[in-house]
């Protein structure tokens, strides 16, 4: 039970990576506070954790708006008396395409979700942890923008990158108050976001050095043992968990 009696709030809860940290971090004991726009797959999921004797609150809204993020802190604290971790999730890829060719529109609509998000949670967040004596942070980037340069996802790989500039700095600036703060790069995982076309699966699988897509608990996994105590000494890092994505050549 590696994270036992702990808070932890997931956003993008609703499906995919996030909802699998959802089951998997209460499966460990945590209590959840989960997070994302669609509320009704957010109580389905809640339902299946409280149903299996676990904890789970859930709170319906947009990453983009920093009310949402501060309501989220205020829920943890008001259900379970505080905040020990984060796993801030939630994500879009936008529209693809060369930035020629992209509105500004699109550039600050995945930037208000991929990045400004980052900045609304950890604006809300730290304060909380630091009131409990410590805590984790962990945000998902991505291995686009860091070690690939895929075309067409500028905007993407930009918010992306950007993520793992923020990591650094609010470590560096939070260590000293016992707050680790931590990047997920996953691979290319198995989520609504990477569609239902069985030959773009392929091709995403072909380009990952273990030749298969991850199952959204693989990339759970990752983000549970940064969250935890088991990463007690891992703090501004930007932890690859890509089946070999970066490295493959072949």
């Amino acid at each position: 039970m590696q994270l036992q009696d702990k808070t932890i709030i997931i956003t993008g809860a609703s499906s995919g990576i996030g909802g699998a940290a959802a089951l998997l971090f209460a499966a460990e004991g945590a209590n959840v506070v989960l997070g994302a726009r669609r509320g009704a797959e957010l109580d389905q999921i809640a339902g299946q954790i409280n149903q299996s004797n676990g904890h789970a609150v859930t709170l319906a809204g947009d990453v983009q708006d920093e009310e949402f993020a501060a309501a989220l802190v205020a829920l943890a604290q008001s259900e379970f008396g505080g905040l020990d971790g984060a796993f801030n999730n939630a994500a879009t890829v936008g529209d693809l395409g060369p930035i020629p060719d992209m509105s500004a529109k699109n550039w600050r609509l995945v930037m208000r979700t991929n990045l400004d998000s980052a900045f609304y949670a950890a604006k809300h967040q730290i304060p909380a942890l630091r009131a409990r004596g410590g805590g984790s942070i962990v945000f998902t980037s991505s291995f686009v923008g860091h070690t690939v340069g895929l075309p067409s996802m500028g905007a993407y790989a930009a918010s992306k990158a950007g993520l793992i500039g923020l990591t650094q700095v609010l470590a560096a600036e939070h260590g000293p108050e016992g707050i680790r703060v931590n990047t997920l790069l996953p691979g290319g995982t198995k989520t609504a976001m990477a569609g239902d076309d069985p030959q773009y699966h392929e091709f995403v699988a072909g380009l990952h050095a273990l030749k298969r897509m991850a199952e959204p608990r693989e990339i759970a996994q990752a983000a549970l043992f940064l969250v935890s105590d088991q990463a007690s000494f891992v703090t501004g890092s930007a932890l690859i968990a890509d089946g070999g994505n970066s490295i493959n050549k072949t």
